[in-house]
Protein backbone atom coordinates (compact mmCIF):
# COMPACT_ATOMS: atom_id res chain seq x y z
CA UNK A 1 0.00 0.00 0.00
CA UNK A 2 2.50 2.60 -1.06
CA UNK A 3 4.23 4.26 1.90
CA UNK A 4 1.79 2.91 4.54
CA UNK A 5 2.93 -0.14 6.52
CA UNK A 6 1.04 -1.94 9.27
CA UNK A 7 2.53 -1.29 12.67
CA UNK A 8 2.63 1.26 15.46
CA UNK A 9 1.74 4.61 13.90
CA UNK A 10 2.87 6.98 16.65
CA UNK A 11 5.32 5.48 19.12
CA UNK A 12 5.89 8.79 20.92
CA UNK A 13 4.81 9.70 24.45
CA UNK A 14 1.94 11.85 23.12
CA UNK A 15 0.85 9.11 20.72
CA UNK A 16 0.53 6.64 23.58
CA UNK A 17 -0.99 9.32 25.83
CA UNK A 18 -3.69 9.92 23.21
CA UNK A 19 -4.33 6.18 22.90
CA UNK A 20 -4.60 6.07 26.70
CA UNK A 21 -7.11 8.93 26.55
CA UNK A 22 -9.19 7.03 23.98
CA UNK A 23 -9.22 3.90 26.14
CA UNK A 24 -9.98 5.88 29.31
CA UNK A 25 -12.92 7.25 27.34
CA UNK A 26 -13.89 3.68 26.40
CA UNK A 27 -13.96 2.74 30.10
CA UNK A 28 -15.97 5.82 31.11
CA UNK A 29 -18.51 5.51 28.30
CA UNK A 30 -18.87 1.76 28.92
CA UNK A 31 -19.51 2.52 32.60
CA UNK A 32 -22.09 5.16 31.63
CA UNK A 33 -23.79 2.68 29.29
CA UNK A 34 -23.76 0.00 32.00
CA UNK A 35 -25.32 2.33 34.56
CA UNK A 36 -28.04 3.35 32.07
CA UNK A 37 -28.82 -0.23 31.00
CA UNK A 38 -31.37 -1.07 33.71
CA UNK A 39 -33.47 2.06 33.43
CA UNK A 40 -36.21 1.45 30.88
CA UNK A 41 -36.58 5.18 30.19
CA UNK A 42 -32.82 5.45 29.60
CA UNK A 43 -32.60 2.84 26.84
CA UNK A 44 -31.56 5.61 24.44
CA UNK A 45 -28.86 6.76 26.88
CA UNK A 46 -27.56 3.19 27.12
CA UNK A 47 -27.36 2.89 23.32
CA UNK A 48 -25.82 6.37 23.02
CA UNK A 49 -22.99 5.57 25.46
CA UNK A 50 -22.51 2.05 24.09
CA UNK A 51 -22.10 3.33 20.51
CA UNK A 52 -19.64 5.97 21.68
CA UNK A 53 -17.68 3.35 23.65
CA UNK A 54 -17.35 1.19 20.52
CA UNK A 55 -16.40 4.22 18.44
CA UNK A 56 -13.74 5.34 20.95
CA UNK A 57 -12.32 1.80 20.99
CA UNK A 58 -12.06 1.80 17.19
CA UNK A 59 -10.52 5.29 17.16
CA UNK A 60 -7.99 4.24 19.83
CA UNK A 61 -6.94 1.25 17.74
CA UNK A 62 -6.86 3.47 14.64
CA UNK A 63 -4.64 5.99 16.44
CA UNK A 64 -1.81 3.49 16.60
CA UNK A 65 -2.47 1.62 13.36
CA UNK A 66 -2.76 4.95 11.49
CA UNK A 67 -5.53 3.67 9.22
CA UNK A 68 -6.40 7.18 8.01
CA UNK A 69 -2.93 7.24 6.43
CA UNK A 70 -3.84 4.00 4.64
CA UNK A 71 -7.03 5.72 3.43
CA UNK A 72 -4.97 8.68 2.20
CA UNK A 73 -2.45 6.40 0.49
CA UNK A 74 -5.21 4.45 -1.27
CA UNK A 75 -6.62 7.79 -2.45
CA UNK A 76 -3.21 8.78 -3.85
CA UNK A 77 -2.85 5.49 -5.67
CA UNK A 78 -6.35 5.78 -7.15
CA UNK A 79 -5.56 9.35 -8.26
CA UNK A 80 -2.33 8.21 -9.94
CA UNK A 81 -3.95 5.17 -11.57
CA UNK A 82 -6.88 7.19 -12.91
CA UNK A 83 -4.73 10.13 -13.99
CA UNK A 84 -6.17 12.90 -11.81
CA UNK A 85 -3.28 13.28 -9.37
CA UNK A 86 -2.79 16.87 -10.53
CA UNK A 87 -6.39 17.62 -9.53
CA UNK A 88 -6.16 15.98 -6.11
CA UNK A 89 -6.34 19.31 -4.23
CA UNK A 90 -9.74 19.99 -5.79
CA UNK A 91 -10.92 16.50 -4.84
CA UNK A 92 -9.58 16.95 -1.30
CA UNK A 93 -11.31 20.32 -1.02
CA UNK A 94 -14.66 18.91 -2.10
CA UNK A 95 -14.18 15.87 0.15
CA UNK A 96 -13.79 18.19 3.14
CA UNK A 97 -16.67 20.45 2.05
CA UNK A 98 -19.03 17.51 1.47
CA UNK A 99 -17.99 15.76 4.67
CA UNK A 100 -18.26 19.00 6.63
CA UNK A 101 -21.76 19.65 5.27
CA UNK A 102 -22.77 16.03 5.92
CA UNK A 103 -21.35 16.15 9.46
CA UNK A 104 -23.08 19.41 10.24
CA UNK A 105 -26.36 18.12 8.76
CA UNK A 106 -26.11 14.89 10.76
CA UNK A 107 -25.30 16.85 13.91
CA UNK A 108 -28.35 19.12 13.44
CA UNK A 109 -30.56 16.13 12.54
CA UNK A 110 -29.48 14.21 15.65
CA UNK A 111 -29.83 17.29 17.84
CA UNK A 112 -33.43 17.73 16.63
CA UNK A 113 -34.34 14.02 16.47
CA UNK A 114 -32.82 13.22 19.86
CA UNK A 115 -33.61 16.46 21.65
CA UNK A 116 -33.82 14.83 25.07
CA UNK A 117 -30.45 13.12 24.71
CA UNK A 118 -28.93 16.19 23.11
CA UNK A 119 -29.97 18.36 26.05
CA UNK A 120 -28.60 15.81 28.54
CA UNK A 121 -25.38 15.08 26.68
CA UNK A 122 -24.64 18.25 24.69
CA UNK A 123 -20.97 18.15 25.66
CA UNK A 124 -20.64 14.56 24.39
CA UNK A 125 -22.40 15.43 21.12
CA UNK A 126 -20.12 18.43 20.62
CA UNK A 127 -17.01 16.42 21.50
CA UNK A 128 -17.98 13.66 19.10
CA UNK A 129 -18.73 16.12 16.30
CA UNK A 130 -15.44 17.94 16.95
CA UNK A 131 -13.39 14.74 17.09
CA UNK A 132 -14.88 13.06 14.03
CA UNK A 133 -14.65 16.22 11.94
CA UNK A 134 -10.99 16.64 12.97
CA UNK A 135 -10.21 13.01 12.05
CA UNK A 136 -11.85 13.10 8.64
CA UNK A 137 -10.30 16.43 7.70
CA UNK A 138 -6.95 15.05 8.88
CA UNK A 139 -7.50 12.00 6.70
CA UNK A 140 -7.99 14.28 3.67
CA UNK A 141 -4.34 15.27 4.24
CA UNK A 142 -4.22 18.77 2.84
CA UNK A 143 -0.61 19.88 2.90
CA UNK A 144 -1.54 23.27 4.38
CA UNK A 145 -3.83 21.66 6.95
CA UNK A 146 -1.09 19.18 7.89
CA UNK A 147 1.32 22.08 8.35
CA UNK A 148 -1.27 23.86 10.53
CA UNK A 149 -1.83 20.73 12.65
CA UNK A 150 1.92 20.22 13.02
CA UNK A 151 2.44 23.77 14.26
CA UNK A 152 3.20 24.27 17.92
CA UNK A 153 1.91 26.48 20.69
CA UNK A 154 4.98 26.61 22.91
CA UNK A 155 6.01 22.94 22.86
CA UNK A 156 2.52 21.51 22.28
CA UNK A 157 1.51 20.48 18.76
CA UNK A 158 -1.88 21.77 17.68
CA UNK A 159 -3.12 18.36 16.52
CA UNK A 160 -2.66 17.04 20.09
CA UNK A 161 -4.77 19.89 21.44
CA UNK A 162 -7.53 19.39 18.87
CA UNK A 163 -7.77 15.61 19.17
CA UNK A 164 -7.50 15.54 22.95
CA UNK A 165 -10.10 18.32 23.28
CA UNK A 166 -12.75 16.21 21.54
CA UNK A 167 -11.85 13.15 23.62
CA UNK A 168 -11.90 15.23 26.82
CA UNK A 169 -15.34 16.64 26.09
CA UNK A 170 -16.76 13.13 25.66
CA UNK A 171 -14.92 11.92 28.75
CA UNK A 172 -16.26 14.79 30.88
CA UNK A 173 -19.80 14.16 29.65
CA UNK A 174 -19.50 10.47 30.56
CA UNK A 175 -18.15 11.29 34.04
CA UNK A 176 -20.98 13.77 34.55
CA UNK A 177 -23.55 11.13 33.56
CA UNK A 178 -21.95 8.55 35.88
CA UNK A 179 -21.90 11.07 38.73
CA UNK A 180 -25.55 12.06 38.21
CA UNK A 181 -26.72 8.43 38.08
CA UNK A 182 -24.71 7.61 41.19
CA UNK A 183 -26.19 10.59 43.08
CA UNK A 184 -29.73 9.81 41.88
CA UNK A 185 -29.50 6.18 42.96
CA UNK A 186 -28.23 7.04 46.46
Amino acid sequence: MGSWRPGIGDNSFMGWFTVGAYFTCVLATTCAAWLNRTKREDRQAFLFWFVIAVLMFLLGVNKQLDLQSLFTEVGRQVARAQGWMGERRTVQFWFVVIFGAASLSLFVFLAIRMQGLFRRFTLAFLGLFFLLTFIIIRAASFHHFDAFLGSRLSSVRLNWVLELSGISMILLAAFKNIFLITIRDD
